[in-house]
């Protein structure tokens, strides 16, 4: 069966499936598939889909199909489109069938494959996943023929997973310089480069300097993928330092302001900060981001979560970092603490001055008419019975050795959520700079800013992301 392609104008791929006269040979033979497809920059013209497909608008597997990547070293994305498309046709006469049979077929085979099209993709790195970019596949009648349209929806998440992709587009006025070093709270392949591929095409990202990152990262001991970072979800007890050992102010305190605290760090020229603490208040207010972290809430086993939570050491997670991992530092007396602190980190810190604030901290839990902002608002966690029970430690002086040992974190800036994406309309269809809609091509997710390309502000609030996702993938899935 002979295939050729049109490729005409910008924005989208369809192929074309019409009958012509049928042979006298196999079952099928008399079907012919036309694709269409877009090429970037160029006339109208004519080309055979099994040589080259031209610079086309779908997006598979996290590879640049506007650049006709191959599937394989030998073949073009365009090529097997139609190959596995008149594979399905030989198997499937549509003469044998009901045309609304044979494209709910055709259609669920197309959507199967298309999921496993990235496994040995050849520009897939080790260790990449499959992207969450999905090519959808929707057959309507035309004329005497049916036409497959293809609908690409960009889900492949933010930048970061890139760090160059963060620095580049890091609002240095706002926020200060991006640290020098910084851990992924993100996969990998989260590398923002699927929202270059769509830009390359047409699409408008706006809002890029719009980005949540966390400031109470640390490397995780058994990592999942490249520079992988944990964040500590703290209770309010802790100290929190600065990368010189002075005492962050309010709002920079443990659970409150994310952007205003890594505002601080950054604007110091920091690349790190430092939580001091005892076992006590580790036990009781560390938690871990991530579900590998989580064992007792996943596997949903109240057993555990209380035999965790409240036993005499803290959650087995954080048990194993602060023995593992590369960022704790454990001591008995803060002199050794400090040397230990001193030892990880790049900015020498004095004994003495560190001792002067814990000090003053402590001695505000004999007032209880205490101005120090943390101690009140420890207090006022205490008031919930929820936090009292457990997630607020009892009120209790850092240097009491009956609370010890002494614990010190040091936590680095975790890259996480893009609140800027690519622009779309309500529908979660991509726009172009001149504002028209591109055909065919939709964002959702973090790709998208959660929303039509950064629905939040500078100043997200905290537990308002995942609405945004489900919202604008419903919207891309029900429109595709």
């Amino acid at each position: 069966m002979g295939a050729s392609g049109t490729v005409q104008g910008a924005g989208f791929v369809s192929v074309s499936i019409d009958r012509s006269a049928p042979g006298a040979g196999e079952a099928g033979q008399g079907w012919r598939v036309i694709s269409q497809a877009s090429e970037k920059g160029s006339a109208a013209h004519n080309e055979d889909i099994s040589g080259a497909a031209g610079s086309c608008a779908w997006i598979v597997d996290g590879s640049a199909f506007f650049s006709g990547a191959a599937r394989t070293t030998e073949e073009l994305e365009g090529a097997w489109l139609v190959r596995r498309i008149d594979a399905v046709l030989r198997a499937n006469p549509p003469e044998d069938l009901s045309f609304a049979a044979w494209a709910a077929g055709l259609e669920r085979q197309l959507q199967q494959d298309y999921a496993a099209l990235g496994e040995g993709h050849p520009e897939r790195g080790a260790g990449e996943g499959p992207s969450a970019v999905l090519g959808l596949i929707r057959l309507r009648r035309h004329g005497d023929a049916c036409r497959i349209e293809g609908a690409v929806i960009v889900a492949s998440g933010g930048i970061g997973g890139n760090p160059e992709l963060v620095r580049r587009a890091w609002p240095v006025e706002r926020l200060g310089s991006p640290p020098e070093r910084m851990l992924s709270g993100v996969p990998h392949h989260v590398d923002g480069l699927m929202i270059g591929h769509a830009e390359a095409v047409g699409a408008r990202p706006i809002n890029g300097d719009r980005m949540w990152h966390y400031t109470e990262g640390i490397a995780n001991w058994d990592p999942i993928w490249p520079n992988h970072g944990i964040r500590i979800l703290p209770g309010p007890s802790s100290l929190w330092f600065d990368a010189d050992g002075n005492r962050m102010p309010a709002p920079c305190l443990p659970g409150f302001d994310s952007l205003a605290t890594l505002q601080h760090i950054c604007k110091l020229g920091h690349s790190y900060s430092w939580f001091v603490t005892t076992q006590k208040i580790v036990k009781k207010e560390f938690a871990l981001s991530g579900s590998e972290q989580n064992p007792d809430l996943t596997g949903r086993d109240i057993a555990l979560l209380l035999r965790s939570r409240l036993g005499r050491s803290a959650p087995p997670p954080v048990e194993a970092f602060k023995s593992k991992g590369r960022d704790f530092v454990v001591a008995e007396t803060l002199e050794e603490l400090v040397a230990g602190m001193n030892r990880i980190g790049d900015r020498p810190i004095d004994p003495a001055h560190l001792r002067v604030q814990i000090e003053a901290r402590d001695r505000e839990l004999d007032n209880p008419f205490a101005k120090d902002a943390q101690i009140v608002a420890l207090r006022q966690a205490r008031g919930y019975l929820g936090d009292r029970f457990m997630r607020t430690a009892p009120p209790h002086r850092i240097l009491d050795a009956r609370a010890g040992p002494l614990i010190a974190v040091r936590l680095n800036i975790l890259t996480r959520k893009s609140l800027g994406g690519l622009e779309t309309d309500l529908n979660s269809q991509a726009l172009a700079r001149s504002g028209a809609l591109i055909p065919g091509l939709y964002a959702c997710g973090e790709a998208a800013g959660f929303g039509g390309g950064g629905y939040h502000g500078y100043n997200a609030l905290e537990g308002t992301f995942l609405g945004g996702c489900i919202f604008s993938g419903r919207k891309a899935g029900r429109a595709a």
